[in-house]
């Protein structure tokens, strides 16, 4: 096996910083924006829709989804995006990063906009046309996660590569702030035009027709930032391992990369052709071979980003509480239809900010500093410390003069979240497999951690409903209540940081010397390998 290393992947690991890399950062996490906005303004908008399709004449309480309902308007979207991870992952290895690239974000625009239109009037017409359409929302959003995290890590330098993955992920929380900022514009606007008494002086009158619109030119305006880049995304030259490592063309990928870096660069076709005759290139996908050099590395990244978005999508758990604690979001009688999305946006925008945001930046900043390892497991052991000070007194701090320490815990929680496995799961996979398994390995990791968030979001609500039938939520069966909840997930975290250990280290390698491409690994980049060099 040669141990040379072709002279456009050097190139492209030691280039420096440039403007293409922002480009590409900017590019690639557009997808993630449009995931972010869908899946934030979804929850801004499901009250909304249960004041006007599911009012109750006479009710002291305004309309609601029903459970089945409010299940599977927010979870169908996790569905389509679990099987579009497998899918289009599948896909990019097959046809290539950037001819599957661009399926993805056309099925992004088309239905984000088609999830703002409906057949008919009726709450099952207009229900069943929403989730037919966030379905295949969350399937084109599925394919962009293996594909972005690829993308990047084959055109990003060694030095920096974490970061820029990290950036394009941390895009998720700029798609948050536009959801949020957007739907307090739109309902001001509204609230400003069609004013309406609040549900207790007049229910009926509380909802205005015109309210119809508002959850509708929300969603709709998903498809805006992601149509934006739908140019540049074709304009995007094949990555250069790809071409040169799973199409063996490696004229092409020196004449693709030399335009990009604006440097001369040989075509090393002699190197290719050793590489692809060499015996240790032979072995498939979930192959015996495979099973010995990743099969640990893959259960590794399968099991945290499981786990991981458990414990990160029950978070809805909680918020409620959240919200009516610090006084941002009063008893739902006391507004009116519009007053309530803005009420909303606004609490879950501030809680965006003050605690997504600084995390997913932090690890950008410091990822290829301390490590991917290192962010992981000190993610996991605070999330563990802080749920566990939360789990442990519930009670306490249930009691009106504690809820600000509950708060503070809670965002310490999910700030450690998000600087910590939120990101680094995204992150390890798109650099720790060979290229012709890389989007399809990322993919299955990712399908693995959207298992876990329909784990999260919906076995989680049904778990914390209380022991007492008297006092769930109305539709909902007994369950074991939130504190309990709160222990289960604790494990859940604990469990992460013992997975943690199966997956290796890649700061500061090549993509090649990680995967054992290069040849001068293949010993010691086999799946036998589970304590990380940090």
């Amino acid at each position: 096996m040669p141990g040379d290393q072709l002279q456009v992947l050097n190139a492209l690991d030691v280039a420096k910083t440039q403007w293409y890399h922002f480009t590409a950062i900017v590019i690639a996490g557009m997808g993630f924006f449009t995931d972010a906005y869908d899946l934030f303004c979804i929850s801004l908008v499901t009250k909304l829709l249960g004041r006007i399709y599911y009012h109750v004449p006479g009710s002291l309480e305004p309309g609601s989804l029903p459970p089945n309902v409010a299940a599977a308007v927010n979870g169908v979207a996790f569905c389509g995006t679990l099987t579009g991870q497998l899918f289009f992952g599948w896909l990019g290895d097959k046809l290539g990063r950037k001819k599957v690239y661009g399926m993805t974000l056309m099925i992004m625009v088309i239905c984000s906009v088609a999830s703002g239109l409906s057949f008919g009037h009726k709450p099952k017409s207009v229900m069943a046309t929403l989730c037919f359409f966030r379905f295949w929302l969350g399937f084109g959003i599925g394919g962009d996660y293996p594909l972005s995290a690829t993308i990047m890590s084959e055109y990003a330098n060694k030095k920096t590569r974490g970061a820029f993955i990290a950036a394009v992920f941390a895009m998720q929380g700029f798609g948050i702030m536009a959801g949020g900022i957007f739907a307090i514009i739109i309902s001001a606007v509204f609230e400003a035009k069609f004013p309406a008494p609040t549900y207790a002086e007049d229910a009926l009158r509380s909802t205005v027709p015109q309210a119809d619109f508002v959850w509708r030119i929300i969603l709709m305006f998903g498809a805006l930032p992601a149509a934006m880049t739908f140019y540049s995304r074709s304009k995007m030259p094949e990555t250069a391992r790809y071409t040169a490592l799973v199409a063996k063309d490696a004229k092409q990928a020196a004449s693709d990369m030399a335009r990009v870096l604006q440097v001369e660069i040989e075509s090393d076709q002699r190197i290719v052709e050793e590489i692809s005759n060499s015996k240790s290139k032979e072995f498939s996908l979930f192959s015996k071979e495979f099973m010995k050099r990743h099969g640990l590395h893959l259960l590794g990244t399968t099991s945290t980003w499981f786990l991981l978005d458990i414990a990160f999508y029950s978070s809805n758990l909680f918020q409620k509480d959240i919200f009516s604690a610090i006084g941002w979001i009063p008893p739902a009688q006391t507004m009116n239809a519009i007053q309530e999305v803005f009420k909303i946006a606004r609490a879950q925008t501030l809680i965006a900010l003050c605690s997504t945001m600084p995390g997913y930046w932090f690890t950008v900043a410091f990822i290829d500093i301390i490590g991917r390892f290192a962010i992981q497991l000190m993610g996991f052991s605070f999330m563990t410390v802080f749920m566990f000070a939360l789990a442990i007194p519930y009670n306490h701090w249930t009691h009106k003069e504690n809820r600000i320490g509950f708060v503070v815990m809670y965002s310490l929680t999910f700030f450690f979240a998000n600087f910590g496995p939120n990101v680094t799961t995204f992150v390890v996979p798109a650099e720790i497999f060979p290229a012709r398994f890389r989007s399809t390995c990322h993919g299955i990791s990712a399908a693995s951690g959207k298992l876990g968030a329909i784990v999260g979001a919906f076995g989680f609500l049904y778990l914390a409903q209380s022991p007492d039938k008297n006092k769930t939520s109305a539709g909902y069966p007994p369950g074991i209540g939130v504190r309990n909840s709160l222990i289960m997930l604790d494990v859940v975290n604990f469990l992460g940081i013992l997975f943690t250990f199966l997956v290796p280290e890649a700061k500061g390698k090549s993509l090649e010397e990680i995967s054992g491409e290069n040849g001068e690994n293949e010993n010691t980049n086999n799946g036998n390998r589970t304590v990380p060099i940090v």
